[in-house]
């Protein structure tokens, strides 16, 4: 049977100080490969022996998953827990960083924001249409993130995440029905508290932050303020024009606000904001391959044009290349930042009233070469065209949501509220083609489409524990969901006829749908002791409508999608043993989903576009699990896994797919079979006024398909990355240092493969892509 977390690898202490008293940053992840191969071995009789030190314990982990605090291991749900300390020690600073360390997370990267993608089991929503949701929903201290390029920032001042498997529609809304990323920053300290933190990596990255905290003028009002900045020149290399120009690199810098206010015992009011500036050179892929392997013949297709244009610009396609000739310098700039103010006001003794009012403005700004090549060339050489794409993004959203919590302990205790979200897009995307004809005369043309959505959003939810016994109970949750979504398109083009990858002029819409849904989750809990419980539930997923806006939009994609759902059950167990040294959480699940949105591909003019789609219907069922061991007061050992069969079912082939469409019964993409994260710390030895403590930590996964077309070339094979760090943190002064090494064994591999625009096979390449050393130092005051 296989693990997989429920309370994740980074569910440390808060700060690497603390790392030896709870368990930190990814530790049981290098066990299984033999030098702490004790976690596998270690037996009951042993652990009863060491639990006679009964200070040595793994630690409680509390988490916010059903909209109040509660311990980790009396949650009904599979939960990851990532502490934001022991993150930004191991540098992974934003989601698609994290996704490495969760096993039930897996990441889309591509050329911009708005591209890139979150899934959690296996399900995901790809597309960059402005009217769809995605399937994995993004909670910035509680305020919901409508589109999935506004989860990319940052995590500046994070003090967990809490990643929440399965539909959890019924507390979060109807855009989480595979689950919720719950990101919750740090609060104000209540003593005067400084730091700064300054990182640098092989490759000339380096991260600077600092931050200052503590009362203002009284304890009723408690700030925090964070900065900082970053920087990567990148590791993709540009030889266009015979210059050397370094690419996939990025500038970061943001700030991050909170003011806590308690004019009376009773009110407590969080005034928080943030601003993100970010630009990165992501290219638009690196040639892996000239050929192309069809699905499911087989048939190998080479195109020697191509292999002629890369060899006469210096590129040699390969699994591992990381050299691109491109004559557009891809890049995307972001500007991602908002506002809220959460009150929590206690009323008749023991309830609680919140509502968190929020406002969020995302702006994106992208440069991409269409066609990854650094010329046009003549039919007979290819007939390759030459494009650059340029891409403004507008988009900002307005929440309010209000609710109640009742007391714990009384024989009904629930959740239930009210929630609005407006939210306004608005695009503009261009397209410059330069074709060379049989006369070798060059041919420009050019297409502009201008188009937007508006969403309101409105929803009654609730949701409640029933104690029959002390024991035994009862969850009931539900929530009753309306949309009203509506959008425009329009599409200008210089040609009279479709040429690659732009279509003809158009006008589609304006138009607009408004269905009503809902969400909900039933079951039962049992605590056969105070330290297992058991659960049972049963979940309703629901993701709205949704319209396929982009810039090749046609006459075709103006029907709205259906609502995706799903019908999930999930039955776990979580337990704490051997006097709390030892806590080990198992679940199983199974999700059918119906119209899942998703992206198939189609041609325009010969130039592979993709097209969002109600796919029909697709699976998922798997167990996951977490072990975290204490066995002695310097050593710690957690480790999860998962292994989840994510699948299509039944197909619904859209018209004009350039690729068959036999594919039931295939993988989903972006959905490996099996993914393991193991890991150990241990605590070497004191020098002076220093703890020495030396970490390790493994993650693998099975081979996973990049593509719902199933094509073969676009399967990452099986990987595992091993990384490293030493650690000397003071005791008294406050000095910690870090030195770290990332991918040890020097592995590659490739988070995205796809086709190119034109012809071949491209990968994205990854930060650790290679090896590379690191260290970090922090001072506090």
């Amino acid at each position: 049977m296989m693990f997989a977390i429920n309370s994740s690898p980074f569910h440390g202490p808060r700060g690497l100080a603390g790392a030896i008293s709870r368990p930190s940053a990814a530790t049981l992840k290098a066990a299984l490969l033999g030098s702490v191969a004790a976690a596998v071995v270690w037996g009951p009789t042993a652990m009863a022996a060491a639990s006679a030190d009964a200070g040595v314990t793994v630690g409680e982990i509390m988490v916010t998953a059903r909209h109040r605090t509660e311990s980790l291991q009396s949650v009904p749900i599979s939960v990851s827990v990532v502490d934001g300390d022991t993150a930004a020690a191991s540098n992974l600073n934003d989601i698609a960083d994290i996704s490495s360390a969760v096993p039930a997370i897996d990441f889309r990267t591509g050329a911009s924001n708005k591209d890139r993608t979150i899934f959690i089991r296996g399900i995901g929503t790809i597309s960059t249409s402005p009217g769809v949701e995605p399937s994995v929903s993004t909670v910035i201290d509680g305020v919901v993130m409508a589109r999935p390029g506004q989860a990319t920032l940052d995590l500046l001042d994070l003090d967990h995440i809490e990643v929440l498997q399965g539909p959890q529609g019924t507390l979060f809304g109807k855009n989480a029905s595979a689950g919720v990323i719950n990101v919750v920053t740090k609060n104000p300290t209540n003593e005067r508290h400084a730091y700064i933190d300054a990182s640098y990596y092989q490759g000339d990255e380096y991260r600077l932050k600092a931050g200052i905290s503590g009362p203002i003028i009284t304890d009723k009002l408690l700030g925090l303020v964070s900065v900082f900045t970053s920087q990567y020149r990148g590791n993709v290399e540009n030889i266009y024009g015979g210059v050397d120009k370094e690419d996939a690199g990025y500038q970061h810098s943001g700030a991050r606000a909170k003011i806590i206010a308690k004019p009376v015992d009773t009110l407590k009011l969080t005034l928080s904001g943030d601003y993100t500036a970010s630009s990165d050179s992501t290219p638009t892929g690196v040639y892996q391959s000239i050929s192309r392997v069809a699905y499911p013949t087989g048939v190998v297709s080479t195109s020697a044009p191509l292999g002629a244009l890369l060899s006469s610009a210096g590129v040699t396609p390969g699994l591992d290349n990381r050299v691109i000739s491109d004559n557009t310098n891809s890049s995307v700039h972001d500007k991602n930042g908002g506002f809220s103010l959460q009150a929590d006001w206690t009323v008749f003794g023991d309830y609680t009233i919140t509502s968190i009012t929020a406002w969020r403005k995302w702006k994106n700004l992208q440069y991409q070469d269409y066609d990854m090549l650094p010329r046009p060339t003549a039919p007979s050489a290819g007939g390759f065209a030459q494009g650059t794409d340029t891409g403004h993004v507008d988009f900002d959203q307005t929440s309010q949501e209000l609710r109640i919590a009742s007391p714990k302990g009384k024989f009904i205790d629930y959740v239930a509220g009210l929630y609005y979200l407006h939210a306004v897009d608005g695009e503009t995307y261009e397209r410059d083609l330069v074709q060379i004809n049989a006369l070798g005369a060059t041919v420009p043309n050019h297409g502009i489409a201008q188009y937007g959505t508006v969403e309101d959003n409105f929803a009654l939810f609730g949701e409640a524990d029933i104690n029959f016994t002390s024991k035994l109970r009862a969850i009931a949750g539900y929530r009753e969901i309306w949309d009203w979504l509506s959008y425009n398109h329009d599409r200008i083009s210089t040609s009279p006829v479709a040429v690659p990858g732009i279509g003809v002029s158009i006008v589609n819409g304006p138009g607009e749908t408004s269905p009503t849904g809902y969400a909900d989750r039933f079951g039962l809990q049992y605590d056969i002791t105070s330290n297992v419980t058991t659960y049972f539930t049963y979940s309703r997923g629901y993701k709205g409508p949704a319209y396929n806006v982009f810039f090749n939009m046609a006459a075709v994609n103006t029907p709205p999608l259906a609502p995706e759902t799903s019908n999930a059950y999930e039955i776990g167990i979580k337990s704490s043993l051997f006097d709390h040294r030892v806590r080990a959480n198992l679940s199983g699940f199974i999700t059918d989903f119906s119209n899942y949105q998703a992206n198939f591909t189609e041609l325009i003019a010969g130039a592979i576009v993709s097209n969002l789609v109600n796919a029909g219907s697709v699976s998922t069922k798997g167990v996951e699990g977490d072990i975290t061991a204490k066995p002695t007061e310097r050593l710690t050992l957690d480790g999860n896994f998962i292994y989840d069969e994510a699948k299509v079912v039944n197909f619904n082939c859209p018209p004009g797919a350039p690729v068959s469409c036999n594919i039931n019964g295939q993988p989903l993409p972006f959905a490996p079979k099996g993914k393991i994260h193991i890991g150990a710390q241990y605590q070497l030895l004191t020098v002076g006024d220093f703890d020495v403590q030396a970490q390790s930590d493994y993650n693998w996964q099975s081979s996973v398909q990049y593509s719902l077309a199933e094509t073969p070339d676009t399967v990452q094979p099986a990987y595992g990355i091993w990384n490293a760090s030493l650690a000397f943190l003071g005791r008294t002064n406050g000095w910690q240092a870090r030195f770290l090494v990332k991918n040890i064994t020097d592995q590659h591999y490739s988070p995205y493969i796809a086709y190119g625009t034109l012809a071949g096979v491209v990968r994205w390449v990854p930060r650790d892509d290679n090896r590379y050393l690191g260290v970090n130092l922090r001072k506090d005051f």
